[in-house]
């Protein structure tokens, strides 16, 4: 089977609605958190992942949301668009959030927002990469939150890890042995320098991971954010895709 991985949402229509037409109607979609924060729409975002996803896991904006956990490490900026996503969201769409797991395990791989055992962590180099190996013996690790589209490679006898950045696309053929940390980069709001949104594919029976970046319409975004009176920095910042 091929599978879809999303993460970091954001509330961003537009880019997820851009997303979910590469997909193919046998294909699965697997969500590895933050549907909400820093964009106009959590309501609408979250409604189209409950009805297309299998499996969901918890990001940190999504816990913000349902009790404000986490907000004090928030930059202004974050706090204000939560702030706004509190103000707004359904109690039906609070509900679902908060019933997510933080981790979701399959035999082939683990789905986890940020990092194994600590969920939040950020993966931006290879000792984090390293840490996050040794915290599971899952073979494939999908994480989302830096927003970077990227993998690291642990291939038996080699002393370093291989690491790329994928912000323009491409495929990874999965070493047999080897394991991963794959960051299939974001939806809503990426920071690799690429504004187009970012998600993979994950192929069982090829056993590969293809990045694919997807342009949509980001004025029409930046216009409601505008509009729900968002921080000006954040409307700005998905045209440098920083």
């Amino acid at each position: 089977m091929r599978y879809a991985l999303v993460s970091d949402i954001h509330g961003n229509l537009e880019a997820l609605r851009a997303v979910l037409a590469r997909l193919e109607p046998g294909d699965g979609l697997l969500c590895l958190g933050d549907v909400v924060g820093y964009g106009p729409q959590p309501n609408e975002c979250v409604a189209a992942i409950r009805e297309r996803a299998s499996v969901c896991v918890l990001g940190n904006h999504d816990v913000a949301a349902v009790d404000g956990y986490g907000l004090k490490y928030f930059n202004p900026n974050a706090r204000e668009a939560m702030a706004y996503t509190r103000r707004v969201i359904a109690p039906e769409s609070l509900a679902w959030l908060d019933g997510l797991a933080y981790e979701h395990r399959e035999p082939r791989y683990l789905l986890v927002h940020g990092a194994p055992v600590d969920y939040f962590t950020y993966i931006l180099d290879n000792p984090a990469a390293e840490r996050a190996l040794e915290r599971t013996d899952a073979p494939l690790i999908f994480v989302g939150h830096s927003h970077i589209a990227e993998y690291y490679e642990r291939v038996p006898g080699r002393e370093n890890l291989v690491h790329k950045h994928m912000q323009h696309g491409g495929t990874l053929q999965l070493t047999e042995g080897a394991r991963y940390v794959i960051n299939v980069g974001s939806v809503g709001q990426p920071r690799d320098l690429n504004p187009e949104a970012s998600f993979a594919f994950y192929d069982e029976a090829k056993s590969t991971v293809t990045w694919e970046r997807v342009p949509y319409a980001i004025a029409a975004v930046q216009a409601k954010m505008e509009e729900a009176g968002l921080p000006d920095a954040l409307v700005a910042r998905l045209n440098e895709g920083r």
